[in-house]
């Protein structure tokens, strides 16, 4: 524990089922927390005073934790601050874990639904079917508090949870549910009133698990359990088709002019919903019919009937089906979103789809199941002896006439456009092209960002892969990974695991030979490998220590530089002190760190998490991924701690883990997590400690906790990503000009200078000066590296390594230094 704050250590040091509750006994007896926790919810002259604000509810039985919810729902609003904080901890408990209900509590909470929605104008019915889905006992009679619910939502202006209402009204019987269904067909258009019909002909329990997906507005969503059930479902399946269809045929309709044109007025605001929500049930399936749609669909919502018209017939569904794409991406659906960009004649739009585009981007790297599905976009596989890649691949080569020039998109590393003529290079864009063929240079300029953004999803899924551990088969893997002309270049420098035979693991790097092959493909083509063979990401945590410096060795020998951090990915296994606190993990608790960095890095490594601030609620959050395709949560939390100057600063805390059980998360011990989603989720915490600490701000000055937490953080052992920077300098410092100057001793790169002798922290990056350790602080200038260090070969992408290494460099010729800053301290003990 690095940052010795005393309210942060006393909450890294609790065990999760110590000080439950009061110090009367309660604790230790579930039944007598609970009753104590309903005397608090409804007891007004019950004094909370010296009660824990926070109870751990984790003892309770799930029926035990139903009543107390319902309990907490049918409460009045608590008198005081401590009481409300207790009614959040049972809310949260309940969101987080799934209650079960005895037929009492059912029955109370549908009287406690009537109440709220005839006094507040609104309840969640959501909960009234949930809790009848999960009756621990014979379902009671709520047939007449259901009437009186679906009377009271209807009579609203708007009628809110129209599935859930529907759901209601068939427990109210079948007069209430004809009522029910006929409102919420008036006046929303013909794809709605298609919708409610096929919901209220559902039975009961479907109608439940549809209405999880309820949706009050286009800017909301579901849980990604909720659109699962509905797309399970094969009445709204089919719905989800017939309504896009008709949507595709009602836009042909108004470019043909047999529907009057009218900006925007395409489609009701209900049938944008319930078109959002039909496009998310077949793209989380991933229906085959879909592409043909988009290329109907978008054009039809985006592009007025006649020419001159900057307007759209939709564009609140154009942007819907973006919201939609941003949840459940394909390929195709985001290559549809960007033609349509380039032709939409309404001056905003166009700049809008780029911000969420980003968005879809990232979700569809996420998204591994479909995100290798690239389309080739006419490019032809090449290959090229002389190419920058150490004599390897160049991925693909598209070619384009423009008058006595030709158009050269090559794929590499990334894709770039250069023009020839006469089969020679040219320097630049030739004059004659600029002007003759000015549409031809937008498309392939467009062309060569649009590959990019492929190459990147791809290297992302492909990353991602690791948590779900993602197999191919081997014939697929190879059509339409290792020779497809956009993906090879990416997957080449990869290193793979062949099935060769059942339960005998082949490692390969298609780039080149292996360390124990002498052709990587040609020997799996030997070996006659099955069509179906299984293929997938090699990665060290599988793999025996000599097998890893091995392929280290080989890509540093090759000057391979792979697409991520692969054969030195570091590797994070349980430790003993995990096993202990058992349910959480303190490795990377304690820090102080800029928080408003980190929260950029959550969102750059997709994890969600709530802004911080010196605001109410505001000092105390987590940031969580949801992995292993939807079924692991990882939650990593941490807390505001301070303001410094214009900074902020934030102090890390637990790391916990949770499993998804029946549609619902279930805290999981340390030891049950698999230890390759184990690792990629340390990884990540490591990377938000290591990166935004400000034991790396080398000109830390500020006094007090953070000045004491800088000085021992600065120097510390070195964490994995560390210890994986300090194999990859191991490598290196041969090669290097200044390698007789440079050794390593444990956590320090030492440089001789020739002034003083330095030692290069290989963690934070901070300098210590010989002999009497004091220290140097260099402010690295913003901008690229060095000259020094910018043609070096370095196997993997890491701004911390360059640094040291630029700083190596630096000090190796101390004596050449004119920063008087610099020579100031280097002279003041020399």
């Amino acid at each position: 524990m690095l940052y010795d704050d005393s309210a942060a250590a006393a909450r890294h040091r609790k065990d999760p089922l110590d000080g439950v509750g009061p110090a009367d006994g309660h604790a230790a007896d579930p039944t007598g927390l609970a009753a104590l926790l309903t005397r608090a919810l409804t007891d007004p002259d019950f004094t909370t005073e010296g009660q824990d604000r926070h109870p751990d509810l984790t003892r309770l039985s799930d029926e035990q934790l139903g009543s107390l919810f319902v309990t907490a729902y049918a409460a009045p609003m608590p008198a005081t601050p401590h009481a409300t904080a207790i009614r959040h901890t049972i809310e949260n408990a309940a969101a987080e874990r799934q209650p079960s209900y005895t037929p009492d509590a059912c029955r109370r909470l549908f009287e406690a639904l009537v109440e709220k929605c005839g006094t507040r104008g609104w309840a969640d019915l959501t909960l009234g079917l949930s809790a009848l889905e999960h009756c621990a006992g014979p379902l009671p009679d709520v047939s007449e508090q259901a009437r009186e619910l679906v009377e009271l939502c209807l009579g609203k202006e708007t009628v809110r949870q129209p599935y859930a209402l529907l759901a209601i009204a068939r427990i109210a019987g079948q007069v209430t549910l004809r009522a029910a269904v006929r409102r919420l067909s008036r006046d929303v258009g013909s794809i709605v009133a298609d919708e409610m019909a096929v919901i209220a002909g559902l039975p009961r329990a479907e109608q439940t698990l549809l209405s999880g997906t309820d949706r009050n507005d286009k800017f909301t969503s579901a849980p990604l359990d909720a659109w699962r059930r509905s797309a399970d479902n094969p009445a709204y399946v089919a719905f989800a088709r017939r309504a896009l269809e008709a949507a595709a045929d009602r836009t042909d309709a108004i470019a043909a002019g047999e529907i009057p044109y009218q900006a925007d007025k395409a489609f009701t605001d209900r049938e944008i919903i319930s078109l959002g929500n039909a496009l998310r049930v077949a793209l989380l399936r991933d229906e085959p019919w879909l592409p043909e749609l988009f290329d109907r669909l978008l054009p039809g919502v985006a592009l007025a009937p006649t020419a001159p018209a900057k307007t759209l017939p939709s564009q609140a569904l154009l942007y819907e089906v973006v919201r939609a794409a941003q949840e459940f991406p394909t390929p195709e659906l985001a290559t549809a979103i960007r033609t349509v960009r380039r032709t939409v004649r309404h001056a905003g739009v166009p700049k809008q789809l780029d911000k969420m585009l980003k968005k879809v981007d990232a979700a569809l790297a996420e998204r591994t199941e479909v995100a290798l599905r690239l389309p080739r976009l006419g490019f032809e596989t090449v290959t090229d002896s002389g190419s920058t890649l150490s004599g390897s691949t160049v991925g693909g080569v598209l070619r384009r006439p423009a008058g006595d020039h030709q158009a050269v998109v090559t794929v590499a590393e990334t894709a770039t456009l250069t023009w020839e003529k006469d089969g020679r290079p040219l320097r630049s864009l030739p004059a004659a092209v600029r002007r003759e063929h000015p549409a031809l240079v937008t498309e392939l300029r467009d062309l060569v960002k649009r590959v990019n953004a492929h190459l990147a999803t791809l290297t992302r899924a492909l990353e991602g892969g690791f948590t779900v551990d993602a197999t191919h088969p081997y014939r697929w893997w190879r059509a339409e990974l290792v020779e497809h002309p956009l993906a090879r270049t990416l997957v080449r420098r990869l290193i793979w695991e062949v099935e060769a035979t059942p339960g005998e693991w082949r490692a390969v790097l298609p780039e080149t030979d292996g360390p124990d092959a002498s052709d990587a493909l040609d020997d799996l083509d030997a070996l006659d490998v099955a069509d179906d063979a299984r293929v997938r990401l090699w990665h060290p945590l599988r793999s025996d220590p000599d097998s890893v410096r091995a392929w280290r060795d080989l890509l540093t020998e090759r000057h391979i530089r792979q697409p991520f951090k692969q054969a030195f990915r570091e590797v994070y296994r349980l430790t003993p002190a995990e096993e202990q606190t058992h349910l959480y993990s303190n490795r990377f608790a304690a820090h102080l760190v800029h928080y408003r960095r980190m929260f950029a890095l959550f969102r750059a490594r997709g994890w969600k998490s709530d802004l911080l601030g010196p605001w109410d609620h505001g000092d105390d959050a987590h940031a969580e991924r949801i992995l292993a395709a939807g079924e692991w949560r990882v939650r990593f939390f941490h807390t505001w701690a301070d303001q410094a100057g214009d900074d902020e600063l934030a102090s890390t805390d637990q790391v916990r883990f949770h499993r998804r059980v029946d549609g619902t998360w279930r805290e999981t011990p340390l030891t049950d997590v698999p230890p390759l989603l184990f690792s990629e989720a340390m990884r990540d915490v490591d990377l938000f400690v290591g990166v935004t600490s400000i034991a790396a701000d080398p000109d830390w000055t500020d006094g007090g906790p953070p000045r004491t937490y800088w000085e021992r953080a600065s120097f510390a052992e070195l964490t994995e990503s560390a210890e994986a920077r300090r194999d990859a300098l191991q490598r290196i410092l041969p090669r290097l000009k200044i390698a007789d100057r440079c050794t390593l001793a444990g956590r320090f790169l030492v440089v001789r200078g020739d002034l003083r002798t330095y030692k290069i922290h290989m963690g934070s990056g901070n300098i210590l000066m010989e002999p009497d350790d004091s220290y140097l602080c260099i402010v690295p200038a913003a901008g690229p590296a060095t000259r020094s260090t910018n043609q070096l070969f370095l196997p993997f992408e890491d701004d911390r390594l360059s640094l040291i290494l630029s700083k190596a460099f630096l000090l190796a010729a101390d004596s050449k230094i004119t920063d008087p800053s610099i020579l100031t301290q280097i002279e003041r003990g020399a």
